[in-house]
């Protein structure tokens, strides 16, 4: 077990520390408000969908495909999202709200710790890809829609405008750019050259740091002010209340080792920083989004080694 606590804090504690850094460095003046929004916009339009791109077309996507385990994943991503949606609508006051809370309840870090804590355990990514095909591509097509559905300056549009915007949203968002043109990549089975490899490789490597960095430095004490009581809800959403509805729920499928572990990052790793670049470039003002990535961050590091325990200890995982 504390084998494992020092793995979950190894895989957390550095993004907490580095929204730390950022955040010094905009109180030093080393970095100002007009880096942290150029690095946001560069991390959304940029990076972020290359790293993306490269994680799936790596994924040999014919020979591990599991259409029962692909479809388990989709499903309970769409319900969760569902549910915590329309939960939100009939509970928030503050409607401004809904759409930062309802992407920091669900949207994880998936893409970046999935395969991390299955190569940790098993020495493959085994099933990551095939949980990060199933859940990923939704994460991103609902938080489109949603964001831009329930955004205050859309609230006077009428229905049809509102879901051609978001439609056009989707297909014209990058990041689920990036993962279309990876999945396509996957599927025709080419390695890329070497060096336009390398060159991307780097500049993908830029998404974490420059991230993290970006959401330190526009993280702003006194507009978090009311808002952590609905970032801790999202919070507790995201690191353990959907575990422990679906987690059971996939041992009754059948599912074991690779599968669970990938499903327990899928259902119970903290929000990933790319809720907050999201909603800065949709023109939300982002503090939830970012009080709640750091509270999910700290509690994951205690929630995933629970869960992984549980499961070792139940003889579920080898």
């Amino acid at each position: 077990m504390l084998e494992s606590f020092q793995f979950s804090l190894t895989a957390t504690m550095p993004v907490f520390l580095m929204m730390v850094a950022g955040f010094l460095l905009r109180r030093v003046k080393l970095i100002d408000d007009h880096f942290a929004q150029t690095a946001n916009r560069l991390v959304f339009r940029g990076t972020l969908p290359v790293m993306l791109f490269l994680d799936l077309y790596d994924t040999d996507i014919r020979h591990n495909f599991d259409g029962r385990y692909i479809g388990f994943c989709f499903l309970v991503t769409t319900v969760s999202i569902c549910a915590v949606w329309f939960l939100s609508r009939r509970f928030f006051k503050d409607r401004s709200l809904i759409g930062e809370f309802v992407q920091c309840s669900y949207r994880s870090s998936a893409a970046i710790l999935g395969a991390a804590f299955i190569m940790n355990i098993y020495g493959t990514s085994g099933m990551a890809p095939l949980m990060i095909i199933g859940s990923v591509p939704l994460y991103n097509i609902f938080a489109v829609s949603i964001l831009i559905l329930e955004s205050p300056s859309n609230a006077d549009l009428p229905l049809w405008p509102r879901l051609k915007k978001s439609l056009i949203g989707i297909l014209t968002n990058p990041i689920i750019l990036g993962i279309a043109a990876g999945m396509a990549g996957s599927l025709i089975n080419r390695k890329l050259p070497v060096i336009p490899e390398k060159v991307l490789s780097s500049f993908a490597g830029l998404t974490s740091p420059l991230g993290l960095i970006a959401m330190g430095a526009g993280f702003d004490f006194a507009q978090v002010h009311g808002k952590l009581k609905p970032a801790a809800a999202a919070a507790f959403i995201k690191t353990v209340l959907l575990t422990a509805i679906f987690l059971p729920l996939a041992v009754l499928f059948g599912f074991r080792n690779q599968q669970l572990v990938a499903l327990v990052i899928m259902l119970g790793s903290p929000t990933t920083m790319t809720s907050y670049i999201m909603v800065r470039n949709m023109g939300y003002e982002g503090s939830l989004t970012s009080t709640g990535i750091v509270f999910s961050t700290l509690a994951s590091s205690v929630t995933l080694t629970f869960w992984i325990f549980l499961l070792k200890y139940l003889g579920l995982i080898l």
